[in-house]
């Protein structure tokens, strides 16, 4: 045991927490429970007013996580449904200043930041277009449609200096953290796996989101919303249900794979890895989409700096029959494992003994009973009485304290940057280290070959 590990062990559980539960025996129902708490503590409270650009369902959670912060005020909200503009200024003011157009929100001189909410397509122009016009920028998830739109977005926010942080909550989690704590302290040994998933059972959780009544041409300026997407007659499903096209998003490798890329880089330290091969398919959902529904990624991180070589399996899927969804990640090392959830985690600690036992599924039973007299007499003068196999640590539990949002700390995370210059935790770089990987997936399965990825330069090779 390393020293690294063994103080993690001290510190998590003192002697208890040393303790052997014995071979291939279950933890101990009353496991010691750690608490954790926020890393993240709200700055100096000087007003932030902000513009939020897409008010549609992550627009409504980010602005009123956003207004959570102290000292950030909404000033203005843009959206493509009359609706949703009639509903922000119900919901937020009469004063709010509203709009179909997010130029008019750049050009307003009292708007220091802007939530970009819109579909995946957009995502690029329009937070390049804030980062010219002088505004920080909390982009939501993927950074970008596609790959080679990445590096625009880095550009420009070096020129403005602006803040740039991208909206995949994950990267900010007290979950997440506290793994990346436990790794590097050499609680589980060496990394060597990575086993992540997060699937969906619920009917809106595949995208299928309520659509108006009063959805036409009238109330809906779909050509707009196409943008530089295929010109196509006026279709509400493909507006309020974007997620389904590959022509608007990125399926369920960019909504989903990115929240496990983002959590996997925090924990590992990881800039990305190098080649990702995926299988997908539309398995359940035969109502005219054509963004995938079930994803399955294998990818490999080769060794650097930062982390050894290891392997991380995927899965992401719309059509979970056995009624759980959820989110899951193991980071399995050579000496045990961290089971993260959401906003949870434990850490178990594998001890393998150094005598390798005998007997069982073992070539010592095919000895004649003189020859294991003799084996039994050679083990013991080896290895003593010591059976082999293996010892797990007691299971550490750290939950993070009722009511915890990680959402909220990701924007103070923002906000700190934009009052201080505090380092943010998510940038452009790291957007795109995240995204690129993901969309990797979607082009892999397309065609059917492994893609090999640059996680250093960020480039396709």
């Amino acid at each position: 045991m390393n020293n690294n590990r063994r103080n993690f062990i001290r510190k998590i559980g003192g002697s208890a927490a040393a303790l052997a539960i014995g071979t291939n025996v279950k933890a101990e129902s009353n496991i010691p429970s750690i608490e954790m708490s926020s890393k993240f503590k709200v700055a100096a409270t000087d007003k932030i007013r902000i513009g939020l650009i897409g008010a549609g369902i992550i627009g409504h959670f980010d602005t009123d996580t956003a207004l959570r912060v102290p000292g950030v005020e909404i000033v203005a909200a843009c959206d493509l449904y009359q609706g949703r503009l009639d509903y922000a200024k119900e919901k937020w003011g009469n004063d709010l200043f509203t709009t179909r157009d997010y130029r008019e929100i750049l050009n307003r001189k009292d708007i220091d930041a802007v939530l970009i909410c819109t579909p995946d397509h957009w995502h690029q122009r329009i937070a390049i277009d804030s980062l010219n016009a002088g505004k920080h920028v909390y982009c939501e998830k993927p950074m970008v449609q596609k790959i080679e739109q990445g590096h625009g977005i880095i550009e420009a926010q070096k020129k403005s200096k602006k803040v740039f942080q991208v909206g995949s909550q994950r990267a900010s989690a007290l979950a997440i953290l506290e793994a990346n704590k436990v790794l590097q302290s050499g609680a589980i040994g060496e990394l060597t796996y990575i086993q992540a998933f997060c699937d969906r059972t619920d009917i809106r959780g595949a995208w299928h989101y309520s659509i108006p009544t009063d959805a036409s041409p009238d109330t809906v300026d779909f050509d707009r919303f196409l943008g530089d997407a295929p010109k196509v007659p006026f279709d509400s499903k493909r507006f309020f249900r974007w997620r389904n096209y590959k022509d608007y998003g990125t399926g369920a490798a960019g909504d989903l794979i990115v929240h496990l890329l983002t959590s996997i880089h925090v924990i590992t330290g990881s800039m990305g890895p190098s080649t990702i091969f995926s299988l997908a398919d539309l398995k359940l959902w035969k109502d005219g989409r054509d963004a995938y529904d079930m994803v399955n990624a294998l990818m490999n991180y080769k060794e650097a700096k930062e982390h050894n070589a290891f392997q991380v399996s995927t899965r992401v899927n719309l059509t979970d029959g056995e009624g759980k969804g959820g989110f899951g990640l193991k980071v399995i090392g050579t000496e045990g494992v961290i089971d993260v959830g959401w906003n949870d985690l434990s850490v178990k600690s594998l001890k393998r003994h150094a005598a390798p036992g005998y007997g069982g599924y073992d070539s010592y039973e095919s000895f004649s009973a003189k020859q294991k007299e003799e084996f039994k007499k050679w083990y013991a003068s080896e290895y003593g009485d010591d059976m082999g196999g293996y010892d797990y640590v007691r299971e550490i539990k750290f939950d993070s304290p009722k009511g915890y949002d990680d959402r909220l700390d990701h924007m103070i995370n923002f906000f700190n940057g934009v009052r201080t210059g505090s380092a943010i935790v998510e940038d452009a770089s790291f957007g795109l280290r995240a995204a690129a990987p993901s969309i990797a997936c979607n082009l892999s399965a397309e065609l059917g070959r492994p893609i090999n990825w640059d996680p250093v330069n960020m480039k396709l090779v």
